[in-house]
């Protein structure tokens, strides 16, 4: 986990899902006067330049956030992503990508609150220095985000989002985020619980739903956007997935207007397609 680092995938398909979805729930939950918090227990670096030697190695971003940069015609959900990702590019050139920390900052009210962990030591340097005037509204703090997400929940206004997306880089991974999630909507059994995973033909990722649906089988939405068939190998991502427990009533409707748009702009092959399935009260 320790080795991973998101500027080389920055504004790839994977962020265009899991940031489009981020940004609809936080609209949702500003869509009430209460005071919310957001927690994000793997923030990565805040925000990239596309012009790193990380980001243009591999230049992801070009099949993510770049199709849809100059795209005509957006789904109003697909937009508005786009057009907070603008706000970091105010001369209308794509050259900077914002995490899910940024975005997250941008929709923040006076009396809503950002929790920010961070494990990697380089990362959370940047994490700090982008928030280092926000003062108590938005805190960094370098360490395990499993271990703060139990610290913090329930949140003192008993409304909130946690947004979880490691890097999937080692089994254990699979396995601590269902045991996360058990223990928090035991803890904060209102919460938004957004988790973000990669599509792969490993065994853990292709069982991980069931799982995640056994922990709230009456309220959850799963979006998955493929942008290929899987390899014949079985090698390879082939898209990702976002599972939101207690989710936003909104957000399958939205999805539903959104997602056939979002995967014709970012199929990278054939056998590009999505699933929505839910179960709500």
């Amino acid at each position: 986990m320790l080795s991973y680092r998101h500027a080389f995938h920055a504004g790839n398909h994977a962020d265009v899902l899991k940031h489009l979805i981020l940004i609809r729930i936080i609209r949702h939950l500003g869509d009430k006067p209460a005071s919310f918090w957001i927690i994000d227990s793997h923030a990565g670096a805040g925000r990239y330049a596309l012009e790193s030697k990380e980001a243009a190695k591999l230049g992801e971003y070009r099949d993510g956030i770049g199709r849809l940069w100059q795209a005509k015609d957006l789904p109003p959900a697909a937009a508005d992503y786009v057009d907070l990702v603008r706000q970091l590019n105010p001369d209308g050139q794509l050259r900077h990508y914002p995490g899910s920390p940024w975005l997250a900052s941008r929709l923040l009210r006076a009396g809503d609150r950002l929790r920010l962990f961070e494990r990697h030591s380089s990362d959370v340097k940047l994490l700090q220095a982008c928030f280092a005037d926000a003062g108590r509204r938005i805190m960094v703090t370098a360490g395990d985000g499993f271990a703060g997400l139990k610290a913090l929940l329930p949140p003192p206004p008993r409304r909130g989002l946690a947004l979880i997306d490691p890097s999937y880089e080692t089994r254990d991974d699979y396995a601590q985020v269902v045991k996360s999630l058990e223990d928090a909507v035991k803890r904060f059994s209102t919460g938004i619980y957004a988790l973000w995973y990669p599509l792969l033909k490993k065994p853990e990722a292709q069982k991980l739903p069931a799982r995640l649906k056994a922990l709230s089988p009456a309220n959850w939405l799963h979006a998955t956007l493929h942008i290929r068939a899987p390899a014949k190998d079985g090698l390879g991502l082939y898209g990702s997935g976002m599972f939101i427990i207690n989710p936003p009533w909104t957000l399958k409707q939205t999805l539903a207007a959104t997602l056939p748009s979002l995967t014709a702009l970012l199929a990278q092959g054939a056998g590009a397609d999505f699933t929505l399935t839910g179960e709500t009260p």
